[in-house]
């Protein structure tokens, strides 16, 4: 499941994420997931979710595009997310 991190309108001043934010979101998004499918899941099962999320991200072009695409405030809303749904909304 790769994330569609565009927000639809793309402003020209806007303050934007780093790379290591982006990378911040998508490990975020993956923990969000797996507690949401697997409640008790341990360190490792979230770990491993959030390399196989790095890795399909790494071939999307909507997440290679992150760090030009996404504002900061997008990126606040989404770490802060209780819920993957929630999460989603923020980039939307």
């Amino acid at each position: 499941m790769v994330l569609v991190l565009l927000p639809a309108g793309l402003g020209a001043c806007r303050e934007r994420v780093d790379r290591a934010q982006c990378d911040e979101l998508l490990g975020r998004f993956a923990e969000l997931v797996v507690r949401e499918k697997m409640p008790k899941a341990d360190a490792d099962v979230v770990k491993k979710e959030q390399a196989r999320e790095r890795e399909e991200a790494a071939r999307d072009d909507n997440f290679k595009n992150c760090t030009t695409e996404l504002r900061a405030s997008e990126y606040r809303c989404a770490m802060a997310a209780p819920t993957a749904d929630a999460f989603i909304k923020c980039l939307e």
